[in-house]
């Protein structure tokens, strides 16, 4: 029992010997590992740390190179400011010189004129005493004094020098007639080109009005693309100003205008405005505008009673409502010559039918859209044979402004209803006081001339008459008061066109036989 215990201790002790040992071998095995680890540790955190320091000297490098670009930048900036002030400077400094140049330049030819403008009024003062002297020998010569001389060479020289003044007004008039034409253009140009603005803007603008300014903004669209495309589609200018509640719509075509304010007007109501819808509505609108023309034009010959017209000239009708003539909207004028020609027609007893046909297409070359360098009676002419109208409508149409010669009655006809259409009172922009005002300043402008008996304004003040007594004005006399009259009219008066002047002088001889 005693060696049971004995044994039994021994084997305790060994164990608990073998556990020291194993617990001694695995602390050391432990400890070096944790060396190894922490070494490992150190040296990762040394290659860390390497990193973190190139890291930093590379973003301070980058940035020490942002900032010495920045800085070269702005170097390079005050160089080129200070090189511009440089310049200015040596440019200010030479106008300076070429100022003082120029200024005592001046002082010299300003000293160099004095004293020329000295030796001119000596000169003066010298002549002036030799000719006094000269007059008084000449009077002691000729018995006469100065005053007396000049009365008697003008009295001698009157009439002859009125004579020759009339025989070379009548050649300069002669002259003019052969270079009239010439002469027109080069005026009518230069009156285009100087006052033709406010008549341009009156005749080629369309005024849009919108209710806000926000509604600006949504035509114009991102970037402009809203208007561009408009533009494009209808080929009128938009023109978006500070105008408040306003946009113009400026082109030469009427038609074109009116089917942009009419998109405009759709796509403003509809609220949706992008090029897509804006291509759209265009097309309806041009659609819509084309069958406008086409129903006017319809309903113009069926009220005037005329028949068997061209398709294309009962467009060009309908395209004339939208057409004006010194401020008269051409359809209504040509229906009105259309009456009125179709009247005279009925009271001389000619082809009512032909002078209502010849009146109603007399201005159709005025909405021909080609073929521009014509005249337009000419050009409706053209387009008339084109389309198998008859000769004596044709002839009509393009002899309305005798541009050709007028070969059937039906010309005259359509020429005075014309004339009758446009110059009665109020048709093109004409208060009818101012109208009255100037026959009656026409007629007491003649009037006060010596020798006139009656003046009489005709042709809606396109001539004057004047009868004048040929007992007291001659033949010249009566071609001089002609012209002053012109020369005064012009001088004095306001009117559109021309206005003819004929002086009428008439002798009559009477004898009675008993």
């Amino acid at each position: 029992m005693g060696q049971i215990i004995i044994y039994v201790a021994f084997i305790l002790a060994g164990a608990g010997a073998g556990v020291a040992l194993a617990t001694t071998v695995m602390r050391k095995s432990l400890l070096k590992k944790g060396e190894v680890l922490l070494e490992e540790a150190r040296e990762k955190a040394e290659v860390l740390k390497k990193e973190r320091i190139l890291q930093a000297k590379e973003k301070f490098l980058q940035l020490k190179a942002e900032h010495e670009s920045v800085v070269n930048e702005k170097n390079s900036a005050l160089q080129k400011a200070e090189n511009r002030m440089q310049q200015k400077e040596q440019s200010y400094a030479q106008k300076m010189d070429e100022y003082q140049r120029k200024q005592r330049e001046l002082q010299n030819q300003t000293q160099s004129l004095n004293s020329q403008l000295e030796n001119l009024n000596k000169r003066q003062a010298d002549l002036d005493k030799m000719h006094e002297e000269h007059v008084k020998q000449l009077e002691l010569i000729s018995g006469m004094s100065g005053s007396e001389a000049k009365e008697q060479l003008i009295e001698s020289m009157r009439d002859e020098a009125t004579a020759e003044a009339m025989t070379l007004i009548r050649d300069i008039v002669d002259e003019a007639k052969l270079t009239a034409n010439t002469e027109a253009k080069k005026i009518v140009i230069e009156t285009i080109q100087r006052t033709a603005a406010e008549h341009a803007i009156e005749n080629t603008v369309t005024v849009f009005n919108i209710e806000s300014d926000e509604i600006k903004g949504r035509i114009i669209g991102r970037e402009g693309r809203n208007i561009r495309a408009l533009e494009a589609l209808t080929g009128v200018e938009i023109i978006i100003d500070d105008s408040p509640d306003a946009i113009l719509l400026s082109g030469f075509d009427p038609v074109r205008r009116e089917i942009a304010r009419l998109s405009l007007h759709k796509l403003v109501t509809d609220g949706r405005i992008h090029p897509a819808r804006i291509e759209e509505v265009v097309k309806k609108t041009e659609k819509q505008i084309e069958q406008e023309i086409l129903e006017t034009g319809k309903r113009t010959v069926i009220d005037l009673g005329i028949h068997n017209l061209h398709g294309e000239l009962i467009k060009m009708i309908g395209r004339m409502k939208y057409r004006s003539s010194y401020g008269q909207n051409l359809l209504q004028h040509s229906i009105e010559v259309a009456n009125l020609s179709a009247t005279m027609a009925a009271e001389l007893g000619l082809n009512i039918k032909a002078a209502k046909r010849a009146g109603l297409l007399h201005d159709i070359g005025k909405v021909a859209e080609n073929e521009a360098e014509l005249p337009h009676a000419i050009l409706g002419m053209k387009i008339a044979e084109k389309f198998k109208e008859k000769q004596d409508i044709c002839n009509a149409i393009g002899a309305h402004h005798d541009e050709i010669e007028m070969e059937t009655l039906i010309a005259p006809i359509v020429q005075v209803c014309d004339a009758i259409s446009g110059a009665r009172p109020g048709a093109r922009r004409e208060v009818v006081e101012a109208y009255i005002q100037r026959l009656k300043k026409l007629e007491e402008m003649a009037l006060a001339y010596p020798g006139v008996v009656k003046t009489y304004a005709i042709q809606a003040g396109r001539e004057l008459r004047v009868i004048v007594g040929s007992d007291k004005v001659s033949d010249n006399d009566a071609d001089k008061l002609a012209y002053d009259l012109s020369r005064k009219i012009q001088s004095e008066m306001t009117y559109p066109g021309q206005i003819k002047i004929t002086v009428i002088r008439e002798t009559r001889a009477i004898s009675y036989a008993k």
